[in-house]
């Protein structure tokens, strides 16, 4: 499914001049359109314009770059923090700047494409365990341990909404002294305590050899990629990483719009629940109609069907009926459909009902296999 907005994006949106409840993207906190966030960027606008037009290496660095970075570490609890122009860029500058580091990697099958073109080109010893099996990877890992490891995954995967165990993985980084790298681009703001991520959720927050790479376009509501963590790694990645030297620094509006969004996030801890107590409705709601879907904490709540027709004719009759929900057409192997509910803070008590009356007519007509 492809939509043609006319409007901005929040708990409904607006297609071809028509209303509909949205359950779709990765507006998790409801921070897109917070008045305090877009009235900063427009004061940035006021001051800086639209563009540095220079890489931070160079003229490219601005008193709002480092005071954004401030609030990331802050917000992550680490000694420093680096911003880049997009989190899918995260992948591939974490895993190149540890690549003296390792020699062997072991990646989720199911991991976001961004890990798999993160992969630097001299790295030739790649293994896959099965998606979140933890005996499969300690097989792995004991079969071809004979050159240091790193292991990578996602934290939330954002086709399932399942949560990668970590407390399960993390044991087996100390045991065969691996790296762990978690893309955490759907857990940052939403998982843990202070919204710290998954390392955070599992307690793991501040372990030794564990890096997370995340993103500011998902909970946070606006644009951009980060890595924070110890001064030397955040060092190294500023002063040898290819793609952070190469690339235009992020525009104005979206740093200081970025920066505001971190401080309410740090200001209104009670986001999160919110967020996980709507959610926790919903999939109550969806399992009790016999629908198969996951059992995870996490804004996102896959309803798994046997074909893409199936998958297909339920989001179309979403839409017929003024919701939208997709049929998740993703690059990544899956045996079953997918049409993805993700929940936004902003959702509404009447929302949700009416979501859940409407998958229950569907039901009635079609059942559920």
């Amino acid at each position: 499914m492809i939509v043609q907005l006319s409007g901005e994006v929040s708990n409904y949106i607006h297609l071809l001049d028509k209303k509909y409840s949205l359950f779709s993207g990765n507006n998790y906190l409801g921070l897109s359109n917070h008045p305090e966030i877009k009235k900063a960027a427009q004061n940035a606008i006021d001051r800086y314009g639209l563009n540095f037009a220079a890489a931070r290496h160079t003229t490219g660095t601005s008193d709002i770059h480092l005071e954004l970075e401030k609030e990331l570490a802050d917000f992550k609890n680490e000694e420093d923090a680096v911003t880049f122009a997009s989190g899918f860029m995260g992948n591939s500058i974490l895993l190149h700047s540890l690549q003296d580091q390792y020699a062997s990697l072991f990646i989720d099958e199911l991991a976001h494409p961004s890990i798999l073109d993160g992969i630097p080109r001299d790295i030739k010893d790649i293994h896959f365990y099965k998606h979140c099996d933890v005996q499969h990877l300690e097989e792995l890992l004991r079969k071809h341990n004979n050159q240091r490891a790193l292991i990578i995954t996602d934290g939330i995967f954002p086709l399932t909404g399942k949560i990668s165990p970590l407390n399960e993985i993390y044991p087996l980084v100390e045991k065969f002294n691996a790296i762990l790298v978690v893309d955490d681009a759907h857990a940052t703001g939403v998982l843990g305590k202070n919204g710290r991520g998954t390392p955070e959720h599992f307690h793991l927050h501040g372990a030794a050899h564990i890096y997370q790479t995340e993103t500011m376009s998902k909970a946070l509501g606006v644009y951009g990629g980060f890595i924070s963590a110890n001064r030397e790694m955040i060092t190294l990645i500023r002063e040898n990483s290819k793609i952070y030297l190469a690339s235009t620094s992020l525009p104005p509006p979206l740093v200081s719009a970025a920066s505001t969004s971190v401080k309410i996030v740090k200001q209104q801890p009670g986001l999160r629940p919110e967020l996980v107590q709507k959610a926790h409705e919903i999939r109550e709601g969806i399992i009790k109609l016999g629908f198969h879907t996951n059992q995870e904490p996490t804004p996102i709540i896959p309803i798994f069907l046997n074909s893409r027709d199936e998958a297909m004719n339920l989001s179309g009759y979403l839409q017929d009926n003024g919701i939208i929900v997709p049929c998740v057409n993703y690059p990544v192997k899956m045996d079953k459909a997918i049409v993805r509910i993700t929940v936004s803070v902003n959702h509404t008590k009447d929302q949700i009902e009416e979501l859940l009356i409407i998958l229950k007519q569907w039901r009635s007509k079609h059942g559920v296999t």
